[in-house]
């Protein structure tokens, strides 16, 4: 989905992530789990209620708007 008014970036602080899978639970098209289980966003543009829902639901504050 290329960038548009009805959507958001999404990007995650690889530092601040521990591997919870939140984010990929709260945008299942959006992020990805490795054989980790760390996120990896395959679609960088989503939808600003599901991104913001996304972020305050990470528990280790790694996801962010762009």
């Amino acid at each position: 989905m290329p960038s548009s008014p009805e959507t958001v970036r999404i990007g995650i602080d690889r530092v601040l992530c521990s591997g919870h899978g939140v984010c990929a639970q709260t945008l299942p098209r959006a992020v990805a789990l490795d054989e980790w289980g760390y996120p990896i966003v395959v679609e960088e543009y989503v939808d600003p209620y599901d991104a913001s829902l996304a972020v305050k639901l990470c528990p280790a504050r790694a996801l962010y708007l762009r």
